[in-house]
């Protein structure tokens, strides 16, 4: 997180996204950003449209330009102690009160607030395209989640988690048949789980 000094008034509003709700593998990752208006950002749009090169590079002037944001990580445990959704509002309303400055406003991408937000706070259903600060918060999230799932495609190279970043492609599934389930991957969801019956039977 980046702190950030205001001269003057201002309306303190930020946008706020996740990436990797859907993978069976990996932490989901929610970011918050408050954009400077007087330092604005070119090419902001929801991360699923940009080319990988182009999130770095947004992702780069963000962290730079931006009066401040933040990126949690919500781990592989809590996502399968609390459920995907309760795990990803937490991961929410904890990067919006990690901002300094404090927000005074929140824009949310999707259909649902998180509890107890440290500020007043609007859901937008695929806010991603049309709000700039979430926009910004969603490439954070995604360019963060991807350095991850490359640290753990390190880890556990025979999953090739580099290539699908832990989602439920052809790849991945057709992995999990020949090596099972490891650590990385979130117990909680059905292929997952369908693959540990599976083990504790065989």
């Amino acid at each position: 997180m980046r702190n950030a000094r205001l001269d003057g008034a201002q309306v303190l509003t930020a946008g706020v996204d996740e990436a990797g709700r859907g993978p069976l593998a990996g932490p989901v990752v929610c970011a918050a950003v408050i954009l400077d208006p007087a330092r604005p950002i070119a090419g902001l749009q929801d991360s699923k449209q940009l080319s990988a090169k182009a999130r770095e590079t947004l992702a780069v002037a963000i962290k730079a330009q931006a009066l401040c944001f933040a990126i949690v990580e919500v781990s592989v445990r809590d996502i399968d102690r609390l459920n995907i959704l309760q795990a990803t509002l937490f991961g929410m309303s904890q990067a919006l009160a990690s901002l300094n400055p404090a927000p005074l406003f929140a824009l949310i991408d999707g259909n649902r607030l998180p509890k107890l937000l440290c500020c007043p706070a609007r859901a937008i259903v695929k806010g991603d395209v049309t709000e700039p600060a979430i926009s910004a918060a969603s490439i954070l999230a995604k360019t963060h989640r991807d350095t991850l799932m490359l640290a753990l495609d390190q880890r556990f190279p025979q999953y090739e988690f580099a290539v699908h970043k832990g989602y439920p492609t052809p790849v991945h599934l057709a992995k999990l048949k020949v090596f099972g389930v490891c650590s990385a991957h979130r117990t909680s969801f059905a292929p997952v789980q369908a693959m540990l019956q599976r083990e504790l039977y065989d």
